[in-house]
């Protein structure tokens, strides 16, 4: 077959052979293991290493001046960030899991304020304002719940010399799942 003259080709003729091009890489890169598709919205479709949440949990504990819970998470959430920022001069330990249901849900841990914390956990979203929704029951404790216009809510429970927050988007489920989990644990042994 004689080839078109090149005045006569036009963008759909490059459509039409990129497409095969386009499938073959795609068929690689999937037998490949290099990507996944992650269909089912769960955290072991991620791929990427999880964090070590024991380790960065233990090493708070050794240095900062409050005490630090390490919950106990089911196999099915996957630790995927930590930090230890400060707030108003106070030390924050955080860590997130992503849940079983595939949301985020972030713990945190800090002697600072509640006034602080509220302020840290609300984050860089503009100017929405954090509305207080009462209180709940979770594992004994009594937690002031927040949210913001951003669907994002939090809850936070004083246990005197610390004050603990869960942090999500996701179901209060989840929240709950991982409240109890940190209330049921003791501290991790300090330094000194």
């Amino acid at each position: 077959m004689a080839q078109k003259p090149r005045y006569l080709t036009s963008g759909k003729d490059m459509i039409w052979s990129l497409i095969p091009l386009l499938a073959i890489c795609a068929f690689v890169a999937i037998v490949s293991g290099n990507c996944s598709v992650g269909l089912t919205g769960r955290a072991d479709d991620d791929r990427t290493q999880a964090f070590d949440v024991e380790h960065a949990l233990k090493a708070d504990a050794a240095d900062m001046p409050f005490p630090i819970r390490l919950p106990v998470m089911p196999s099915s959430w996957k630790p995927n960030s930590g930090s230890a920022p400060s707030v108003d001069g106070h030390r924050v330990s955080t860590a997130g899991w992503v849940s079983a249901n595939g949301a985020y849900v972030q713990l945190t841990q800090s002697d600072a304020s509640e006034e602080s914390l509220i302020g840290y956990l609300r984050g860089d979203e503009g100017y929405d304002a954090v509305t207080a929704g009462g209180t709940r029951e979770v594992a004994g404790r009594t937690w002031v719940t927040y949210s913001t216009g951003e669907k994002k809510k939090f809850w936070i429970t004083d246990l005197g010399d610390v004050r603990i927050a869960v942090l999500s988007r996701g179901s209060d489920a989840d929240m709950e799942q991982l409240a109890t989990a940190t209330l049921t644990q003791q501290p991790l042994p300090r330094r000194g």
